[in-house]
Formats: structure tokens, C-alpha cells, sequence
């Protein structure tokens, strides 16, 4: 069974860049088809789904969030990770990583259990 598990600071300053990581166990990220994916919930609001990179390591990104996301992946080590830049209090949000069936399918069959980051001074 695969296991995500997120991890980076819970509190970033305005303008900074939010890092975060997510650990898979149980299951190679280079496995086809997998896309391994950053999704985010604000307070008060419903999921976004942010980008994700594939088993093939091509990335994609909402296009709203395109010129300040960056994912990318270390696969001697089966992580993950997101670097969003230059953020607001409006990046405050629970992050989820997951593993969709394929990118853009949004079938997410394994979660981790999210990491809260405040954006503030």
C-alpha cells in the first residue's frame, strides 16, 4: 500500500518561497502512470488542484499558478516537491500531496495526511 507523507515549514513569510516535500513508501514515483500531485484547501474554500508531476517526470501546473509553482523530484530518494514562489496570505492552506491514476484523471487513491502552512509575518 502506498504511503505519502508531507513535510516543510508550517509558517512562511510573505514574499518567501514555500518548500515542501512529500515522501512516498510503498511504491515507486516512476511507476507508470502515476502523476504525483499538490493539491491545496484555503480556509473556508475547496480543493485545488495546484500540479503534479508524472511517472515520466513531465510537470504540469494550474494555470493560475503556473508562474509561481515549481515541482520537481528526487528518485533516488521517491520524493517529491513543490516550491511555490513570492507567496501571500492567500497561499495559507492545508497542502495534500497524492497519487492520481494518471495526470489530470483526478483519481486519487492515496493522500497524505496534509500539512498545514501559515503565510505571515
Amino acid at each position: 500500500q502506498v504511503q505519502l507523507q508531507e513535510s516543510g515549514p508550517g509558517l512562511v513569510k510573505p514574499s518567501q518561497t514555500l518548500s515542501l516535500t512529500c515522501t512516498v513508501s510503498g511504491g515507486s514515483i516512476t511507476t507508470s502512470y502515476y502523476a504525483w500531485t499538490w493539491i491545496r484547501q484555503p480556509p473556508g474554500k475547496g480543493l485545488e488542484w495546484m500540479g503534479a508531476i508524472a511517472y515520466d517526470g513531465t510537470t504540469y501546473y494550474s494555470p493560475s499558478l503556473k508562474s509561481r509553482a515549481s515541482i520537481s523530484r528526487d528518485t533516488s530518494k521517491n520524493q517529491f516537491s513543490l516550491q511555490l514562489s513570492s507567496v501571500t496570505p492567500e497561499d495559507t492552506a492545508v497542502y495534500y500531496c497524492a497519487r492520481d491514476l494518471r495526470v489530470g484523471v483526478l483519481d486519487f487513491g492515496s493522500w497524505g495526511q496534509g500539512t498545514q502552512v501559515t503565510v505571515s509575518t
